[in-house]
């Protein structure tokens, strides 16, 4: 979302009631213009916070959080009222895919909406009070101080927590594999970050298909959904394919199709996570393209989905190959 890193830092001149009390001064610049009752009174008596409201200098935004000024709410403002109404007047961290977008990262097409709701975390012993609308606020037990990045603003989870909590809290499977191929293609978690994050965590929601996109992503496990597949096509009674069978194409040039049943021009493509990133998804969209005009039959199927909905990936494959004059000995 690169409307969080291209908006300035606000200017001390646009405070200009707050010149008398510095320290206020700089907490104010430092969050945007947002500022939490809790906050405001450690430098302001109740009369002059409830006057700047009842003139119109102050807003007041969510239950005990201000605007300190009567202009628009940005997006970076909304980031900072989401943390200050989650943490009950205390900046709370941004969290997940909110947080990812804090550090820079570009959503991809298969993850979540930029304009969804700001994801934040507390810890699991402090109570959601009343969170501000369009936020989300996640209870851990888990909640390090190494997990919170500082040098961000609002305060926010690193990049790999923020992308593990992000995986579990997206809405498919296939929404989670996307945002880890995105991380890694955008070179905001590396490998080593994530399996070590892996590691040292208990009980996690999708816990096998993240490590598998993670596995992927980070060194590429194609090969390895290959040989799985196969396996699958002989405890189903399918033909076996052709691994890696080479082809060439309207132009001529030598293409390799993952897998390919020769006899009933059929093809299988397994993607790993990084075909779902945006030029991939291009590119692949023309090779699927040029295999159709070729009089090919295509499916393609996630890596992930080979090896957790292996089911689903021999029923459609069975009914492809029928569909396509093979004649199953169970018939």
């Amino acid at each position: 979302m690169s409307f969080l890193l291209e908006q300035g830092r606000p200017r001390f001149a646009e405070y200009p009631d707050l010149r008398e009390w510095p320290e206020l001064l700089k907490l104010v610049v430092h969050q945007h213009g947002v500022i939490s009752w809790q906050q405001a009174r450690r430098h302001l008596s109740e009369k002059a916070v409830l006057s700047r409201v009842r003139t119109g200098r102050w807003r007041k935004v969510h239950r005990a959080v201000y605007l300190a000024h009567t202009g628009p709410v940005s997006d970076r403002e909304r980031y900072w009222i989401a943390s200050l109404g989650a943490g009950n007047g205390r900046p709370a961290p941004v969290a997940g895919l909110s947080a990812l977008i804090l550090h820079g990262f570009r959503p991809p097409r298969a993850g979540a909406d930029e304009g969804g709701p700001i994801h934040t975390v507390i810890p699991h012993r402090l109570v959601d009070r009343n969170p501000p609308p369009g936020v989300v606020v996640h209870r851990s037990r888990l909640l390090r101080q190494a997990d919170v990045c500082l040098t961000v603003r609002p305060p926010c989870t690193m990049p790999d927590r923020s992308l593990l909590d992000a995986a579990q809290w997206a809405l498919s499977d296939v929404a989670a594999t996307a945002l880890i191929a995105a991380a890694f293609q955008q070179r905001l978690v590396s490998a080593e970050q994530m399996v070590s994050l892996l590691r040292c965590r208990g009980r996690l929601i999708r816990r096998a298909v993240i490590a598998a996109a993670v596995a992927d992503a980070g060194g590429g496990s194609e090969s390895i959904y290959e040989v799985e597949f196969h396996r699958l096509c002989k405890a189903a009674g399918l033909p076996a394919p052709t691994r890696q069978a080479v082809r060439r194409d309207r132009d001529g040039r030598r293409r390799y199709r993952d897998v390919f049943f020769d006899p009933w021009l059929l093809q299988v493509e397994i993607d790993g996570s990084q075909h779902m990133t945006t030029g991939s998804w291009y590119a692949d969209m023309r090779s699927g393209n040029a295999v159709a005009i070729s009089g090919v039959r295509l499916l393609r199927f996630p890596g992930w989905k080979v090896r957790h909905r292996p089911e689903e990936v021999v029923a459609e494959v069975r009914a492809a190959l029928l569909a396509a004059g093979w004649k199953s000995a169970a018939i």
